[in-house]
């Protein structure tokens, strides 16, 4: 009888590194998210988690290791037993299986709600427009903004606007879902809007990597916990383990001033 393959996982780091300069920002980052799986990144400003992010989407380029999503390497196709970097075209075709929602926005000011959300299907995907707003409409009720489809992006809130830029990324049907701290840029009292939706994602079964400073939210959702700081991964495991019993000193000192 043949045991049957483990599944592929969704996202796998293997020695990471990546550089701006003389300055090493990424030293060696390994990780692994299974398929379903929603990893918190936590971690003091500049430790790397941004530039981690940015390399998984092939936003940044690596300067060593290598990056897999759902078994392919970020920016290459293996051919044989060679790597052959992708084409600018190719890179933008793996780049619309993953969904990235930055601290900002980004939502294009001189169109709609509705029409931020069906460019990139159109565009990218080729949908027809009656399929690709029949979409859009089903993601805007989703995240709660059904009424606001003919809304331009100057008449609603910070958290409207993220949780649109949410919906964006989901119109394009990602296989895997970044998240850079969505929620730091919002006024206190908005931000439970956005972490509401991605609470409604994570038990939908969508794979996600969250940089984020909302540790309530990362005990509720997480099923890794990863502390990183200074381009390294500090410890990593499940949000009892490195929240409530952290072993590293660095961590303890982190989470007694964010706690």
């Amino acid at each position: 009888m043949t045991t049957p393959k483990p599944p592929t996982p969704m996202l796998s780091a293997q020695d990471v590194r990546k550089s701006f300069g003389h300055q090493e920002i990424l030293r060696g980052i390994d990780l692994t998210v299974e398929q379903g799986e929603v990893m918190c990144l936590l971690g003091p400003s500049g430790s790397g988690k941004s530039t981690f992010l940015r390399c998984v989407n092939h936003l940044e380029r690596l300067d060593g290791g290598q990056l897999y999503v759902d078994g392919e390497p970020v920016g290459y196709r293996r051919t044989g037993d060679e790597l052959r970097e992708l084409s600018p075209r190719e890179v933008a075709a793996r780049r619309a299986h993953i969904g990235m929602v930055f601290q900002r926005f980004h939502l294009f000011p001189h169109m709609t709600v509705l029409e931020n959300i069906i460019e990139a299907p159109r565009q990218v995907l080729g949908r027809s427009k009656e399929a690709a707003c029949a979409q859009a409409r089903v993601l805007l009720d989703r995240v709660g903004l059904a009424d606001k489809a003919d809304a331009y992006p100057a008449h609603l809130s910070g958290g409207q606007q993220q949780r649109i830029a949410i919906a964006r990324s989901l119109a394009m049907e990602p296989k895997l879902m970044l998240f850079d701290e969505p929620t730091s840029a919002l006024d206190p009292e908005l931000v439970g809007e956005v972490l509401s939706v991605m609470r409604d994602l994570a038990g939908s079964g969508m794979t996600m990597v969250v940089v984020t400073h909302e540790i309530g939210f990362a005990k509720e959702v997480a099923d890794q916990v990863v502390f990183m700081d200074d381009g390294v991964v500090v410890e990593s495991g499940t949000p009892e383990e490195v929240l409530a019993r952290p072993r590293h000193e660095r961590t303890k000192a982190f989470l007694g001033k964010v706690l």
